[in-house]
């Protein structure tokens, strides 16, 4: 009996420690089962995946066959491709030649000139389809460049451009003399920011509000707040989701140390609510409503469009219910709620997102739009969230200070936007915002459809995106074909479409007879042809065996 006390210590010791590490165990196994199953949701094994891509080129015997096109088909794409080359030769001489004169210094024109189509295709596109980046004019819906083409605006200015240029410039023009005879003092506020704050507080329908220098920083400034306050650690985010180019909300590629306080799980998951349900270090929920688009997938851009898998799946009633069970378990749990709408802003509805979904957030970012399309950035949220100090213990701080927060060109620009925004006259164009949008874009795929041709649109409200219907490797290039039918893109292609809200019928029956005349000229040259029974999987393999013919020398 003696000799076996020991033993039976030891065994009663593994048993306690044992039974001590399994509620953490199950707690490891749920967050590990709550993240999205793709790498947008692995964030330290797409960083590892990302460093083992070997760059490589087609050069032009390669590059209109890569998806083993037949001779004749090559020779069309080939056709067609210079064919494009030499229109926008003709078409953008001097904005061509001041772009590459400038990227040579502008670091941001180096990457997003390099990223437009995936790097395989990359070199040549550059040498042959280069844009202007250079625009000097707009009126109404449309943007002139420095060649004086005009061309329709789907660029929406990423976001800020809500009610249509000319609103914009009268915004600042307006807002400029009204901060003309203080100027640039930084510091003291210019008194129109009490009007500024009633109209901010009264639309959010939270307590106060801190203005910040862009969206990113307000976003910023929103999880610090609600770490200070819950005196937890950790923020979630969701796959896919964008919230600026902070580390801490950029867990995988794109950021060159992946943080260690963020947790980047599913959206509309089962288990994630159930990892917010039971884990005690979480602060806060970040949410960016444009989600809805295309849950738990990256804003898309056609630097990644190697096939047809882009996807809209876009369901407001089920985007709905999943926000409304996230506020219980937020609420259950002492968690903070946080809208991004920097990016939706006021573009969904008078009261942004919060109204639209009929969600309340515990704090909303702001941005883009809201200055009247000048910088700037806002957190509206609750007083007990917003307080920066506490009162008994004097150096126990949140920290957060700028510059140019509060700048007075920005806030009357800022008024300027926000008064037009009260008036009812003016908030009348929301009235059947969704129902004038999905119309046009169901038109539209229609049209589409009735042509055969393997493009369709998703959207929510005038937010758009292009995704495609048989599998292809050259889906990026309809932007070249639509840009050459005199519709302005933004960098990222046919990831995203915005409308401004003044596109009259008129004007998006101009755009919708552009874009599937570019569609049909681009199946005409050859591009949508696929061998027999290809399937997106087949495509992503035999992207896979050209990288590991590369790496490994074959």
């Amino acid at each position: 009996m003696e000799t076996s006390l020991p033993i039976l210590s030891l065994s009663a010791a593994a048993l306690a420690g044992a039974a001590a590490a399994f509620p953490k165990i199950q707690a490891r196994i749920a967050l590990s089962r709550a993240k999205h199953r793709s790498l947008t949701g692995h964030s330290k094994m797409s960083k590892m995946v990302a460093r083992m891509v070997p760059h490589y080129e087609f050069g032009i015997d390669e590059f209109f066959c890569s998806d083993g096109a037949p001779k004749d088909i090559a020779m069309q794409r080939q056709d067609g491709f210079f064919r494009l080359a030499g229109l926008y030769q003709d078409r953008y001489p001097k904005g061509r030649a001041l772009t590459t004169e400038v990227t040579e210094r502008i670091s941001d024109l180096q990457f997003t000139e390099s990223y437009r189509v995936p790097f395989q295709y990359s070199r040549l596109v550059r040498e042959h389809l280069g844009t202007s980046a250079f625009v000097e004019a707009s009126r109404g819906v449309t943007v002139t460049d420095v060649d004086g083409n005009v061309s329709y605006d789907l660029t929406g200015s990423y976001g800020v451009n809500i009610f249509g240029n000319d609103f914009y410039k009268e915004c600042i023009a307006e807002g400029e003399k009204r901060a003309h005879a203080l100027g640039p003092v930084l510091g003291p506020y210019h008194p129109v920011i009490a009007d500024n704050v009633k109209r901010l507080t009264e639309l959010s329908g939270l307590d106060e509000v801190s203005f910040h220098m862009s969206g990113t920083e307000a976003v910023m400034q929103a999880v610090r707040l609600a770490r200070y306050h819950t005196k937890r650690t950790h923020l979630v985010r969701f796959a896919g989701s964008y919230h600026g180019w902070w580390g801490e909300v950029q867990p995988g590629v794109g950021n060159p140390v992946s943080p260690h306080e963020t947790y980047t799980l599913a959206d509309m998951s089962e288990k994630t609510l159930h990892v917010l349900r039971t884990r005690k270090d979480i602060a806060c929920v970040l949410v960016n409503p444009l989600q809805a688009l295309h849950p738990n997938s990256n804003a898309p851009g056609d630097s990644a469009l190697v096939d047809s898998s882009r996807s809209s799946k876009y369901d407001r009633t089920a985007y709905t219910e999943w926000l409304k069970r996230l506020r219980e378990v937020c609420t259950e749990r002492g968690i903070v709620l946080i809208f991004d709408e920097v990016f939706v802003g006021f573009r969904l509805a008078a009261g942004g997102a919060q109204e639209y979904f009929g969600v309340k957030a515990d704090m909303v970012t702001y941005g883009k739009s809201l200055a009247g399309g000048l910088p700037v950035g806002v957190v509206c949220g609750r007083r007990d969230l917003m307080r920066r100090f506490r009162d008994d213990r004097p150096a126990d701080i949140c920290f957060a200070r700028g510059t140019f927060n509060s700048h007075p060109y920005v806030m009357t620009a800022m008024d300027e936007f926000l008064s037009r925004l009260a008036s009812p006259n003016f908030r009348s164009i929301y009235n059947g915002l969704d129902e004038t949008w999905n119309g046009r874009a169901n038109a539209l795929n229609d049209r589409l459809a009735a042509a055969g041709l393997p493009v369709r649109v998703g959207n929510i409200s005038s937010i758009w995106t292009v995704y495609y219907t048989e599998p292809s490797r050259y889906n990026w290039m309809l932007q070249y074909y639509l840009r050459a039918e005199g519709l302005a893109l933004s960098w990222v292609g046919t990831g995203r479409l915005i409308f401004t809200l003044n596109y009259t019928d008129a004007d998006f029956a101009e755009v919708s007879d552009r874009f599937v005349a570019a569609a049909e000229k681009m199946k005409r040259d050859g591009w949508w042809w696929h061998k027999e029974g290809v399937t997106n999987k087949n495509i992503k393999r035999q992207i896979l065996k050209e990288m590991v013919a590369v790496k490994f020398g074959r």
